[in-house]
């Protein structure tokens, strides 16, 4: 993977001032909620700068990294969990692909969004239209991955997914998934919260929690102004006893490599190599869907590498 250069300063200078991307565990109520909050800023951005995207491509494909890194909290050692989101409506689709270690890659099918009018809103359910939520675990060691799907009932990720949670897994789940743009259209705040109900969870605790999360200060602002996300919980749920269990970084990753795709190039059927040739378009280019790296690739090398030779 190759990122790209983030060239505004005056948004390198704030990343640089805001506390490290990260992830954050945690148990409330005497063990009775897990919590995971996530501060994500640069990772956004980083996915921003990667792909080109618009600032409403930014927001949508940015809930989808800050959701999946909010999930993939949830799996272990080199396990992974795959977002994908069929619809109908202009964003085509996503998919996003977090692994444990804190890893983040995915990709919005439609950019830029094709629209009739600008959106005036942050009402976007008409942008994914009907759809479908679906997530897959894949559990190293386990040969047959786990694959769940829910209908998208309000085209908003937070609630779907809570829906997903609810309806899937029978659990009680809510998710917090927080933007902030300055008036220049920069990110300059994100993050998130994932809160699931364990086992033998009152109704009482989940009530009150239900209630306090309709006060809670937006993330995405509060990260914006240099809070980091132990702070934030901290101040936010000290009423239901925080206890701290792990945290982790986060970042905008893709294993792709120039020689994953060479292999690919080398391994593509005859006629499709000849049509290559033929085209004698090159060099040629070829792009990673998941992270927006772009390798390059000569004609003498490409020739070699038909040849099953390396220059």
């Amino acid at each position: 993977m190759i990122k790209k250069k983030i060239e505004d300063q005056e948004l390198l200078q704030h990343l640089d001032g805001l506390p490290e991307d990260g992830r954050q565990v945690s148990l409330l109520a005497d063990g009775q909620i897990r919590l995971t909050g996530l501060g994500g800023t640069t990772m956004v951005n980083q996915m921003r700068a990667n792909f080109n995207l618009g600032l409403l491509e930014t927001y949508i494909l940015g809930q989808a990294y800050i959701a999946a890194g909010l999930m993939a909290s949830s799996v272990k050692g080199n396990d992974r969990i795959q977002l994908n989101i069929d619809c109908g409506g202009p964003i085509g689709g996503i998919y996003v692909e977090s692994w444990a270690c804190g890893a983040v890659r995915g990709f919005i099918k439609n950019n830029p969004i094709p629209l009739d009018k600008p959106v005036e809103s942050k009402d976007i359910s008409l942008l994914y239209g009907p759809g479908f939520i679906s997530v897959t675990k894949l559990l190293e060691g386990n040969r047959t991955p786990f694959t769940g799907q829910t209908m998208m009932q309000y085209g908003d990720l937070a609630k779907d997914l809570a829906l997903y949670y609810n309806e899937s897994e029978q659990t009680p789940t809510m998710f917090s998934l927080g933007l902030h743009f300055d008036k220049a259209g920069r990110l300059i705040g994100a993050g998130g919260l994932f809160l699931q109900a364990m086992p033998g969870c009152s109704d009482e605790v989940l009530e009150k929690l239900q209630n306090h999360s309709t006060k809670l200060p937006a993330l995405g602002k509060a990260i914006s102004e240099g809070k980091s996300v132990s702070e934030y919980i901290q101040e936010n749920f000290s009423d239901f006893g925080v206890q701290m269990l792990s945290s982790e970084p986060l970042g905008f990753s893709c294993p792709c490599t120039r020689d994953h795709f060479s292999t690919f190039l080398g391994r593509l059927p005859q006629d499709e190599k000849q049509g290559i040739l033929d085209d004698d378009k090159f060099p040629l280019e070829l792009e990673c869907l998941n992270c927006g790296t772009k390798y390059s690739f000569e004609k003498d090398e490409v020739q070699n590498i038909f040849k099953g030779e390396k220059k």
